[in-house]
């Protein structure tokens, strides 16, 4: 299938961590159409300056993101001749040939997974560096709906990529929930002081480092549709 194809260079919040940057302020959900589809993306005001999700975009638009450098080229099937914005031809459900891709509801739902890890990290970073009170049944809530979400991505796997993937997830997963343990504990004992005291140590611990830097290759992986392997996850 033809796409189109345009190069695009965004702010935007692709990477686990990123929003912790942006201190305060929280995302809110929007409607957005792309293409004649319409879904929720998270939406940030940063001082009247707009952010939004471009894998939220993406998912929306059943298209794909891929990375060059620092822009970001954005893909979105073409529409078929004739055919009007939201109306294009039903996909087929053959499998892709390449034992690497990944099927499109895959990627979807992997989108959707580190989306929900994504908030589970930015609201228990600010949490901690604003020295709030942070409980288990807190936490326990983001936690159950990444869990869910990860579930759901393993029963649209369709094609060895979608599998291989899977399990990617499945340590981005782990990799959140080893993270925000060792943060409920240290705030259990009273020992996160420092993460209020500089904004950078909290970004810079091993444990978030880790973490974020396989959480970056995953989101850039599934915006891609190919599965691909990288050190950083193990």
């Amino acid at each position: 299938m033809k796409r189109g194809r345009g190069l695009i260079i965004f702010l935007v919040l692709f990477a686990l961590m990123s929003s912790v940057a942006l201190g305060q302020s929280n995302p809110q959900p929007r409607n957005v159409t792309v293409n004649g589809q319409s879904g929720q993306a998270d939406l940030i005001d940063q001082n009247g300056r707009l952010f939004v999700d471009v894998l939220a975009l993406a998912s929306i638009g059943k298209g794909s993101v891929s990375f060059n450098g620092p822009g970001i080229v954005l893909e979105f099937p073409a529409l078929a001749n004739g055919a009007t914005p939201g109306h294009e031809e039903p996909a087929t459900s053959t499998p892709p040939s390449n034992s690497s891709a990944l099927s499109p509801a895959f990627m979807r739902a992997g989108i959707e997974e580190i989306a929900l890890l994504r908030e589970w990290v930015t609201a228990l970073a600010s949490a901690i560096r604003g020295g709030y009170g942070v409980t288990d049944d807190w936490v326990n809530s983001y936690r159950d709906d990444a869990s869910h979400s990860l579930q759901l991505a393993g029963t649209v796997a369709s094609t060895d990529g979608d599998r291989n993937a899977q399990q990617l997830l499945h340590r981005v997963f782990d990799l959140v929930q080893q993270w925000s343990n060792h943060l409920v504990d240290a705030r259990k004992s009273m020992a996160t002081a420092k993460y209020a005291i500089s904004p950078d140590t909290l970004r810079e611990d091993p444990q978030s480092q880790k973490l974020l830097s396989c959480g970056h290759f995953v989101t850039q992986m599934l915006g891609g549709g190919t599965f691909q392997d990288d050190a950083s996850c193990h």
